[in-house]
């Protein structure tokens, strides 16, 4: 981690106040000269075992030594463990610094858009289990390729609001997402180049398309997340019902307004997520009938709502169902997304 940065975030606030207290008047300088004396990165490492929670591999990260890590650590240690590696008033060099190593790095540089998924065999992230890779490509991967190649980074962090399942397709306006791109080479790009880079991915892959591609700040990313269980999705769903069903049978769902759900942690996501029970809420439906056996519904919904599951009920762990509304079973054959409901990033005449 650069040492000039870890003195710049809050954890420089905490060495301060715990030097304070001795009334030592330490300099940012001084401070930063006697890191660099005692604790070189090959140090770090070492103490690293002793705070191993807080200093993590992550995906996409150069060093375990970020800046929440280090304060996370720096909260977390008791003052005398402190005072072993930061004796006050810390005793003087004995050896001259000597620049083992000079790094130069950009700030990142945040890319924002909407991408459409029109595939229904492409996971938004890379789909790994057990180490092994089920499918080629992901969402993220189509986008950031193109954009690690001409910002010239080091690595990007993939964030959006919200999230399909592989088999989803994202329609309509497309899904709101951000990408940082970490130490960029370059940084400066006119909107005429960001216009052909956008033009570059959506040529690159008939399974996506981005629009709307622009830079915006680390501030801005934080509208994409604000009251995100507020916001609202539109969906559309193939149903399957294994008794024969005629108009009428589905018209009173066009009916229902605001209805409350009780959704348990679905079991096909259990392995990732908490057990909890989750109050969603459908705003409205409209039915769409086909045949004896298929009808398409198009809803508009809380964000967060699992949608198959309200379909087919997963056993039970969602109250109510289209099945028990129907009082019959219900399975979903497809999905799609039709609206995500967040008015970022701003659209943009290309």
């Amino acid at each position: 981690m650069c040492v000039w940065e870890f003195f710049r975030s809050s954890a420089r606030l905490t060495l301060l106040k715990r030097c304070a207290k001795r009334l030592i008047p330490l300099t940012t300088s001084s401070l930063v000269l006697y890191f660099l004396c005692r604790y070189p990165h090959s140090c770090l490492l070492g103490r690293a075992t002793a705070c191993p929670d807080c200093f993590k591999p992550a995906k996409n990260k150069q060093s375990v030594f970020t800046r929440m890590a280090v304060t996370k650590a720096l909260e977390k240690i008791k003052e005398e463990d402190f005072l072993k590696h930061f004796p006050c008033p810390p005793s003087s060099p004995k050896n001259l610094c000597v620049a083992l190593e000079i790094q130069c790095n950009n700030g990142a540089v945040f890319v924002a858009g909407r991408y459409n998924k029109y595939s229904r065999n492409l996971p938004q992230t890379p789909w790994i289990i057990d180490g092994e890779r089920k499918l080629e490509s992901s969402v993220e991967e189509l986008i950031s390729e193109h954009l690690m190649a001409e910002f010239k980074a080091d690595s990007f962090n993939f964030s959006s609001s919200g999230r399909e399942d592989v088999d989803v397709r994202t329609l309509g306006n497309g899904r709101p997402f951000a990408i940082e791109l970490v130490n960029p080479r370059r940084i400066h790009f006119t909107a005429e180049e960001m216009k052909g880079l956008q033009q570059t991915i959506n040529n690159s892959s008939d399974k996506i398309q981005v629009r709307d591609l622009q830079l915006v700040t680390r501030e801005a990313i934080g509208r994409m997340k604000e009251g995100e269980e507020e916001k609202t999705k539109t969906y559309s769903a193939l149903i399957w019902t294994d008794k024969a069903i005629q108009k009428e049978d589905i018209a009173f769902l066009d009916d229902i307004k605001e209805l409350k759900l009780d959704q348990k942690t679905p079991l096909r996501v259990l392995h990732r997520r908490p057990l909890a029970v989750r109050c969603r809420i459908i705003h409205t439906m409209k039915s769409e009938y086909i045949d004896e056996h298929h009808f398409r519904l198009h809803l508009k919904t809380q964000a967060g709502t699992y949608i198959k599951e309200f379909v087919h009920g997963d056993f039970g762990r969602t109250k109510p169902n289209i099945g028990s509304l129907l009082n019959r079973t219900a399975d979903i054959l497809e999905l799609d997304v039709e609206s995500v409901d967040v008015d970022w990033p701003p659209t943009l005449d290309n």
